[in-house]
């Protein structure tokens, strides 16, 4: 594989061993045309108006407001589309037709790339989980004795998930609290705005060709079902949340938004990012075995307010995205174009690779500061999060994934 010829795309995140998709409109658009595109250096290309051009099969699929019917396409034209691409945007040939279809970065609006089937966030992380067990459950076991021989998650709220750079909203809900008339009193329920707004740095799997109901998959099928991979941050009320899970879970105190980049990176370019799982005891049941390597080499970053505050590693992660579907549909539970299936937090054992201000801060008692002076043990209304990572590229460098963002707006009651 050669490098682009496009200007500024060489040596970059986004050259042709990167190439991840998204849905687009141009500014001037008035009413929006959303239609897909591809990320090459700084610039979009347009792909409905070049496929229909080179009449291929696919044109038809790119000439739509959605990745959905190229996700459910299935990987043989998956790859023949990133072939195609590869060839246009290498070979100095093709200029005066590509030319033309690319856009400026600033000059597009970005839109949620697939709306979303379901929803399905797991609980991956070895270290993420041991401490929020410590946090949530002190003088008791941190994990489950079920967290070892399955991937635990919860449903979501597909409606929940939106578009990075989209507002956030402090949400209200119920939590524990001080009466406001006897501050040293018993805490009693009280219904407010969350006083422990909280990020969680994830990385979230698009499926892409659908089973049917009663189909179970191995975890070696990943590649035959998941078309792509986009940052998402998971936003928890972490006080709402503690008051509610038991013994059903999450609900409100993490319903109320959920953001995910508005780029979807390819699995074909991760190639180079496949490791093996940190290690596994005990070994899985036969349903849930692994062909290594299983996991990815991802390195993420997360910044608050200006101020990178962790750097987690995703090659730490315990279960693997095959054997989360596995157990997803390991009772013959249907998958569907767009379901995102989430990782859960991604965190690694240093204090610095913890992927939530709930581990940074150990449960807000050790806020952390900020670049700026000031301190966060929580999320702060106007807080701007953003969550990056970087992944080993065919070309010899690293691959940047399509960043998410989101700025905390005060909640309707203040």
């Amino acid at each position: 594989m050669t490098r682009s010829w496009v200007s500024g795309a060489a040596g970059s995140g986004y050259d042709v061993d990167h190439l991840p998709y998204a849905v687009f409109s141009a500014v001037e658009d008035d009413p929006a045309e959303p239609r897909v595109g591809v990320r090459i250096g700084d610039l979009v290309l347009d792909l409905a108006p070049l496929a229909a051009g080179d009449v291929l099969e696919v044109a038809g699929l790119l000439a739509q407001p959605s990745l959905a019917p190229l996700m459910a396409a299935g990987p043989r034209i998956w790859a023949g589309t990133r072939e195609w691409l590869q060839s246009l945007l290498t070979d100095p040939g093709g200029r005066d037709l590509v030319e033309p279809a690319l856009r400026q970065l600033d000059r597009v609006r970005m839109h949620l790339p697939v709306p979303v089937a379901d929803y399905v966030d797991f609980y991956c992380s070895e270290h993420h989980a041991t401490r929020v067990g410590e946090i949530f459950r002190p003088g008791q076991p941190p994990l489950p004795p079920q967290w070892r021989r399955l991937p635990v998650a919860y449903h979501g709220r597909a409606g929940s998930v939106v578009v990075s750079g989209t507002d956030v909203r402090r949400p209200c809900g119920q939590y524990l609290d001080h009466p406001p008339d006897d501050p040293h009193g018993a805490a009693v329920p009280v219904l407010g705005p969350s006083r422990q707004l909280d990020l969680e740095a994830e990385l979230g799997w698009w499926v892409g060709v659908p089973t049917a109901p009663g189909t179970r998959l191995r975890a070696s099928d990943l590649t035959d079902h998941v078309f792509g991979v986009s940052l998402v941050n998971d936003w928890s009320a972490r006080d709402v949340q503690a008051f509610e899970y038991v013994p059903l879970g999450p609900m409100l105190g993490k319903s109320f938004a959920t953001s995910v980049s508005a780029w979807v990176t390819p699995l074909a370019a991760l190639d180079q990012a496949r490791v093996p799982l940190p290690g596994q005891d005990p070994d899985p049941l036969p349903h849930l075995a692994v062909e290594e390597p299983a996991g990815y080499d991802l390195d993420l970053e997360v910044d608050v307010a200006g101020t990178v505050v962790a750097r987690p590693p995703y090659a730490s992660t315990y279960w693997s995205a095959g054997q989360m579907l596995a157990h997803l549909t390991s009772n013959g539970a249907a998958l569907r174009t767009g379901d995102l299936v989430a990782s859960g937090t991604v965190s690694g054992a240093g204090e610095d690779q913890r992927g939530c201000l709930l581990e940074l801060t150990h449960g807000g008692n050790h806020p952390r500061r900020l670049a700026d002076g000031s301190t966060r043990a929580w999320l702060a209304d106007g807080d701007v999060v953003t969550i990056a990572a970087s992944a080993p590229g065919a070309l010899g460098g690293r691959i940047e994934l399509g960043a998410v963002t989101g700025r905390v707006l005060p909640s309707a009651e203040t």
